[in-house]
């Protein structure tokens, strides 16, 4: 599939006197991990489920795989809510070709695919057990499994990571990864900035109901310049000449940015004015540093609150 999976331009949503969404423009390529960055209440959830026309905008349009009517694309689309939920008494087989019956999957056929996809995930020693008694992990698989196993075009997941330990965190990144090598188009939300920048070609960060950049990770990482961290043997000196107005000292080592002039500059000053390198390192900035710079201190304080624990 080439051009776009997902397009979106001038979202809006109102919930009586609050407007939760606020003009979301979005362009999601075929085939790529594009992943919705913004702190809890941006506005991240609506607008998920404006573009999957679980509602509808109060203004805007959008178009889903295709289809200006998100709903005739729904057998082609996974989707992982927020509030996950399965039922207790099913077992994981029959939970998964459930799902999968949802999408116009035969049953017979979403077992037999169940019954694989299971033991892929090595759960197969779980498949007939009912769900009330696996373990969270486990039962947020289950969920996973039945959202992919219609072969969906398009995978589209909720705060996909809440909840989850590291390994389980790691498992989830490794099947997005395999969803994506065989051409899946995958959009997720997260407040968890380490799995975009691991992952994503592509993101959009949102905060207060609007997009703040959107484009390639590269593309916000390169809105900062690299941040230089010097060690000298002197302290004082001709070289201190060479350093730039914005340089602090800072337990002993001076950072700032690295100067227009690039890098070439900086150490022939700092060599001819006798500084005594010791350490010169070159750092440039992560996507934790672009999300401040793009969406305030304030959002980047809310990203980082710990996880609230997800519906059963």
């Amino acid at each position: 599939m080439s051009g776009l999976a997902i397009e979106a331009v001038g979202l809006v949503k109102d919930f009586g006197a609050t407007r939760a969404v606020e003009g979301i423009d979005l362009a999601v390529p075929a085939g790529a991990i594009y992943g919705v960055l913004g702190p809890n209440g941006a506005g991240k959830t609506t607008t998920l489920r404006m573009l999957l026309g679980i509602i509808d905008p109060d203004a805007g349009h959008r178009t889903l795989l295709g289809e200006a009517q998100p709903l005739r694309a729904a057998p082609r689309v996974g989707y992982l809510p927020e509030e996950r939920g399965l039922y207790p008494a099913m077992n994981p087989r029959e939970a998964i070709a459930f799902m999968g019956a949802l999408r116009g999957l035969p049953l017979a056929e979403g077992r037999a695919r169940a019954d694989a996809l299971l033991a892929a995930h090595d759960l197969a020693h779980a498949a007939k057990r009912p769900i009330r008694t696996l373990s969270k992990g486990m039962a947020q698989t289950v969920q996973l499994l039945g959202t992919l196993v219609h072969h969906p075009r398009l995978i589209v997941l909720d705060e996909p990571f809440s909840g989850l330990d590291a390994l389980n965190q790691q498992r989830l990144e490794g099947l997005i990864r395999a969803q994506a090598a065989d051409g899946v188009t995958i959009l997720f939300s997260t407040h968890v900035i380490a799995h975009a920048e691991r992952l994503c070609e592509r993101i959009a960060i949102i905060a207060g109901g609007r997009v703040r950049f959107e484009g390639a990770v590269e593309a916000a990482r390169n809105r900062l310049r690299p941040q230089v961290r010097l060690g000298t043997r002197r302290q004082t000196g001709a070289w201190r000449a060479a350093l730039p107005g914005d340089a602090r000292l800072d337990g002993g080592v001076w950072r700032f940015e690295l100067p227009e002039g690039g890098v070439e500059p900086l150490l022939k000053g700092l060599i001819d004015g006798g500084a005594g390198i010791d350490t010169l390192s070159i750092e440039r900035p992560g996507l934790h540093d672009a999300f401040v710079a793009i969406a305030g201190e304030a959002a980047a304080r809310e990203m980082a609150k710990p996880d609230a624990e997800p519906a059963a």
